[in-house]
């Protein structure tokens, strides 16, 4: 597994993701999609709902699904590493369906426009620097501190 991590925006809400160089896909933070589609306020109560989640899945006998998801180290708000239960896009769709949630169709549209944004990077770097700037900018960094930090160095203001 690769040490390639991301954060992504879904509506302004970071989803924490890796990219596994073995597998050549991505991984989402299903704790992270979970406060996002079910709107909880604290990461712990995101925790919670995804392990009464869990429970329900495996009673259900969705075990398969359950069994394949993979705990992979990503930083949490603290900065510190912590294993994170994280799954596949189509392991993750099939979670989604099992949240109900006004946000589910949207997050999956967004999850499709990921992986094409993804698949146009590695044909057009240069993609890479724009997607960075960006989310620095909505993040509330200014042009300037991305020069001086080093971000904007690849590319013309």
């Amino acid at each position: 597994m690769s040490d390639t991590e991301n954060l992504q925006l879904f509506e302004d809400q970071p989803i924490r993701t890796a990219w596994s160089d073995n597998d050549e896909e991505w991984y989402f933070s299903i704790v992270d999609v979970v406060s996002v589609l079910t709107e909880q306020a604290t990461p712990r109560s995101a925790s919670n709902y995804w392990a009464k989640l869990k429970q329900r899945l495996k009673e259900e006998g969705a075990g398969e699904l359950l069994t394949n998801c993979q705990q992979l180290k990503l930083k949490a708000a603290d900065g510190k590493r912590r294993l994170t239960d994280v799954a596949n896009t189509e392991q993750l769709l099939r979670i989604i369906q099992s949240i109900p949630s006004k946000k589910a169709e949207p997050f999956k549209l967004w999850l499709a426009q990921v992986g094409r944004d993804r698949i146009e990077e590695t044909l057009d770097p240069e993609l890479i620097a724009n997607r960075l700037v960006t989310t620095y900018e909505r993040a509330g960094y200014t042009q300037e501190s991305l020069l001086l930090s080093g971000v904007l160095h690849m590319q013309t203001v």
